[in-house]
């Protein structure tokens, strides 16, 4: 199964990133997402975007492949870049960065998880400082790591049979609603923590102190 990083804006907290491609992994850069990369030793394969945002003063590698897009379009870079990623095969999809900055940027990045989770591709979007998935009606583990904190944000108005292993404040079959979020600021307290869902979607969101 191919697999894509997806690099984009926003600010990174580089020591904090644990997610690194492999030789065979595809890499994608989206827009000034390329100088990201760059701070985390990451090659970048493919560049795309309008190039509104990128230090054009900054030397780019010829051996990138350049996908420009005008300024005035339908979709974002990010956007832009994940259906490029799809297109070239990805079915598991990291993105790095995207979760500062301008909030309907953020709030549109985590409404792509949703759609790729949607169309069967696995993701997440992480920026060290949080990191985030989405899943509906199903079940994941999410293994204990450097992030302190699991937060769960529903994403529809009832999410029902929600339950929660291996954390300070375990669920069982519970309903989560979109106007009265609680299940925030868990801690997983095992090597994992088993996150279920029997209908509805969720946020599930790793932060750091």
């Amino acid at each position: 199964m191919q697999k894509a990083f997806i690099y984009v804006g926003g600010e990174i907290h580089p020591e904090n990133i644990t997610e690194h491609p492999k030789s065979d992994d595809l890499t994608i850069a989206a827009d000034s997402g390329y100088h990201n990369a760059t701070a985390l030793g990451d090659r970048v394969q493919i560049l795309v975007g309008d190039f509104d945002s990128i230090d054009r003063g900054r030397e780019i590698d010829e051996k990138v492949e350049i996908l420009t897009v005008p300024a005035e379009k339908d979709f974002t870079d990010t956007q832009l870049a994940v259906e490029t990623a799809i297109k070239r095969g990805a079915r598991d999809i990291v993105i790095i960065g995207g979760l500062s900055g301008r909030l309907d940027h953020t709030l549109s990045n985590l409404a792509i998880l949703r759609e790729l989770s949607e169309a069967q591709v696995y993701a997440l979007i992480t920026d060290g400082k949080n990191r985030v998935r989405y899943i509906r009606s199903t079940s994941t583990l999410i293994s204990r790591s450097g992030y302190k904190y699991l937060s769960l944000i529903a994403d529809d108005e009832k999410v029902k049979g929600v339950s929660v292993e291996g954390c300070k404040y375990p669920l069982d079959n519970a309903t989560l609603t979109n106007r009265y979020q609680y299940a925030v600021s868990n801690e997983i307290t095992g090597n994992c923590a088993l996150v279920s869902v029997k209908k509805g979607g969720l946020y599930i969101v790793e932060s750091a102190e």
